[in-house]
């Protein structure tokens, strides 16, 4: 008992006092689903972006077959539209020159794409995980960092529809299993770092056999290799190399299963935090220093594990102020048999509110990886969705492939509840695959977001957003004085009787790399008023009002 009270205590220190947490809705009961017309239609191989992530099984199961692939929407040759890039993996046995490439995809206009791989230089051939996009270089081009299990490769964006690798005298092809990765100017230097999280220290040499309940071959869990790895903290040095400065950072106090990665300033305090989610052991909230050094204080924090003392089998997770208080919540999906974790800030410390918010059972049966908060309908309420998929085998529910679930769409209200949209997962047809990464943006420029989801073993989907009556919005691209996305920058603005705020942020979901700039839906509301930006460094500027309908640039210095 004085144990507890002691964490207690320790929690409301942190919290700087427990005044602030708010009381639940007054039911805990799920609300019902939501029916109606549906909010997606899958167009990826009429649009052109015809992919398939190969996990490579044949005989054994290897570990990294069922975790892959990612994916990015991001926009390579400044045209203003989303081009995307979708991870390759090939064979785990094989030697990466006979793996299928990464393909790049160019948007050619009204969200249709043509494969503009061939000659690219973007054709990596490792067992591709994930990606991550970014300016490092701050010449004005989107760079990609792409994680493999194997050395990672760093893609320099030419400015041309071309990219040259240069892994090697950057300094970053780290070798291990790397999964989620963010760029993040962690030091306020005005360049941006990396961030990637590593999986399990694994090899193919290593690999161990385990069995599924029927006693059949399957794929092992996380805890079987009892191997945990340190994720990697690399420093941009300004002059197109990095610096490992993950022991130097403090990386090393805390070794992780890390999948899913999230990065902004959870406490407030000026600084950017980075939140790691974790399988099946506690996850991380990094709380940076500001002298180059970070704090894992999750388990202070109320974050690493769930309200009942477990630390769950964390896959994606994402990061908004979902409730209007200015500060950022964060959210974790789990495993089957689990609920996600919704953790929402109560102002420095957390609160497990994953039942009281409508998300404590549908999800539960299925395995969440990808995953969004964002405004689909443009209601002003941020939606979630999640990218389904399992890792072991069970019976067939849904397809012949007894890994594959359908995918899952909530809608948000503004009592901050979910309830689950129908039909399932959005689309008039059930979509049922092994979905994992899920990447979003609006790939045709008509104001309302899609989705990219990476399918193992299975085509990718491409759902269009076509959700019924609308409401207005707004899209600020927030940019530096040098011209890149001001990665971390933080919009705030008034809509009607609201403050909002959103972060500009590329880096989360699963493995993917989303559209930075930042998304307001708003309801029948014709504009918005007094919007400021705050700068990585802790600069606010102001931008004044502007209309509904429309993309607007927000560069530092024109406020």
């Amino acid at each position: 008992m004085g144990a507890t009270i002691a964490l207690l205590i320790s929690v409301c220190i942190i919290a700087q006092g427990c005044e602030r947490s708010k009381p639940p809705p007054s039911s805990l009961s799920q609300p019902p689903p939501t029916d109606g017309a549906p909010w997606f239609e899958e167009v990826a191989q009429q649009s052109g972006l015809v992919f398939e992530w190969r996990s490579g099984f044949r005989d054994r199961h290897y570990m990294p077959e069922i975790t892959g692939g990612g994916a990015a929407l991001f926009d390579m040759d400044g045209d203003g539209d989303l081009d995307a890039y979708l991870v390759q993996a090939g064979s785990l046995v094989e030697p990466n020159e006979s793996h299928p490439p990464n393909l790049l995809f160019r948007n050619v206009g009204d969200g249709a794409f043509e494969n503009v791989t061939s000659g690219s230089g973007a054709d990596d051939r490792g067992y591709g995980m994930g990606v991550a996009c970014g300016d490092y270089d701050n010449d004005g081009d989107v760079d990609l960092y792409v994680t493999n299990v194997g050395p990672n490769v760093l893609l320099r964006n030419e400015g041309d529809g071309r990219f040259t690798d240069v892994t090697s005298q950057a300094g970053v092809g780290h070798p291990g299993w790397g999964s989620s990765a963010a760029f993040v100017d962690y030091d306020h230097d005005g360049d941006l770092d990396l961030y990637f999280c590593n999986y399990l220290n694994w090899s193919v040499a290593t690999e161990i056999d385990c069995f599924n309940e029927m006693g059949a071959p399957d794929y092992c869990g996380p805890k079987n290799y009892r191997a945990p790895a340190m994720d990697v903290l690399y420093r941009n040095n300004g002059e197109g190399t990095f610096t490992d400065v993950s022991e130097l950072a403090g990386l090393n106090q805390a070794l992780g299963t890390g999948l899913g990665v999230v990065c902004g300033d959870f406490n407030n305090d000026g600084w950017i935090d980075i939140f790691v989610a974790n399988d099946l052991m506690p996850d991380h909230l990094w709380l940076n220093q500001g002298d180059g050094t970070f704090r894992d204080e999750a388990l202070f924090a109320g974050c690493a594990i769930d309200q009942e003392g477990k630390a769950k089998a964390g896959m994606g997770v994402t990061a908004a102020d979902i409730d209007d208080d200015g500060d950022l919540d964060v959210m974790v999906c789990n495993l089957n048999n689990e609920s996600d974790s919704l953790f929402r800030n109560e102002g420095g410390y957390f609160t497990d509110t994953t039942a009281i918010m409508g998300l404590g059972s549908v999800s539960r049966p299925f395995t969440r990886f990808g995953m969004a908060w964002t405004d689909f309908d443009n209601d002003g309420y941020l939606d979630l969705y999640q990218a389904n998929g399992r890792v072991m085998r069970q019976s067939r529910l849904f397809s012949d492939n007894p890994f594959d679930e359908p995918n899952l769409l909530f809608r948000g209200h503004p009592t901050g509840r979910f309830q689950e949209v129908r039909p399932r997962g959005g689309t008039r047809d059930l979509l049922a695959a092994t979905s994992r990464a899920a990447a979003f943006g609006d790939i045709d420029q008509d104001g309302a977001i899609d989705v990219l989801v990476v399918n193992r073993d299975g085509k990718a989907h491409l759902l269009r957003n076509i959700v019924p009556n609308r409401g207005n919005w707004i899209n600020f691209r927030v940019i530096e004085e040098h011209g890149r996305d001001a990665l971390g920058a933080t919009v705030r603005l008034t809509l009607g009787d609201r403050r909002i705020t959103r972060d500009v942020r590329a880096a989360y979901s699963f493995l993917a790399s989303n559209d930075p700039k930042v998304h307001v839906g708003l309801g029948k509301h014709d504009g918005v008023t007094d919007v400021s930006v705050r700068w990585i460094d802790g600069g606010i500027e102001s931008f004044g009002d502007f209309g509904a309908n429309q993309v607007v640039t927000l560069q530092r210095g024109d406020g």
